[in-house]
């Protein structure tokens, strides 16, 4: 369970806008949801493989508290974590205790009705993707750079030319920038849309295989393949 634990932190916490959300797994299917404060993400995602330990519908709030926990010393060897429920069933939180079983922590979830609510209007509809594509590793340092060159620019634009995928930061009356993220896209965007530059980088910076998917809805998408589950990162566009 423990990995299971570790790979959820690494891609919520990491992100550092996600720190709660909702798990609900069954016999067959171990699904994850979440939102970050601002709206500005929604994740829906699952894990490979069902999650014994996790069936039943729960919260799991606080995720900086158990990455913290999950990273103790006293939990990296031979730890015991141990899931905790109601008579009725219903999962309540994890019991961490040490190998000698002298050092111990509980973490509490979030009970289904509460979840639920909290996470009410975390619903993505059905859109058409006009561009789909693997970012590269060099695009993904190149947007790095342009972050650093407009440190100044909060987002940037997403728009194709002549079959390319460019991102422009700033107002090119003053200071500005632009590059080709991906060559030769398949699809094209009909109209330029604004996205936050950090949420952006923060998703790409977390580990795992990318595939990235923009629509003329106004959102884009990033999938990442940890091997242990897929997490998709909804993202809005600003509008103005």
């Amino acid at each position: 369970m423990k990995d299971y634990l570790l790979d959820l932190v690494k891609h919520t916490v990491d992100l550092g806008s996600i720190d709660t959300v909702k798990i609900v797994g069954d016999q067959t299917t171990t699904k994850i949801n979440g939102l970050a404060e601002d709206l500005s993400v929604l994740l829906q995602g699952q894990y490979t493989n069902a999650v014994p330990d996790f069936i039943g519908t729960f919260g799991m709030p606080n995720l900086a508290k158990l990455k913290t926990l999950l990273n103790l010393e006293e939990y990296r060897e031979d730890a015991k974590l141990t899931i905790t429920k109601k008579d009725t069933g219903e999962p309540t939180g994890i019991k961490f205790e040490n190998k000698v079983g002298d050092f111990r922590n509980n973490y509490r979830f979030m009970s289904s009705d509460v979840i639920t609510v909290k996470l009410q209007t975390a619903v993505m509809k059905p859109v058409t993707w006009n561009i789909d594509f693997e970012p590269t590793v060099a695009s993904i340092q190149r947007l790095g750079w342009q972050m650093l060159a407009n440190s100044e620019e909060i987002t940037f634009q997403v728009r194709t030319e002549n079959g390319d995928l460019k991102f422009f930061f700033g107002d090119h009356s003053t200071h500005a920038g632009d590059f080709v993220f991906h060559n030769r896209v398949t699809g094209q965007l009909k109209r330029a849309w604004t996205y936050p530059a950090k949420t952006i980088m923060s998703v790409l910076g977390l580990s795992g295989d990318k595939t990235f998917k923009i629509s003329d809805e106004g959102v884009a998408q990033i999938t990442i393949d940890s091997g242990i589950a897929i997490y998709n990162y909804i993202l809005p566009a600003f509008t103005k």
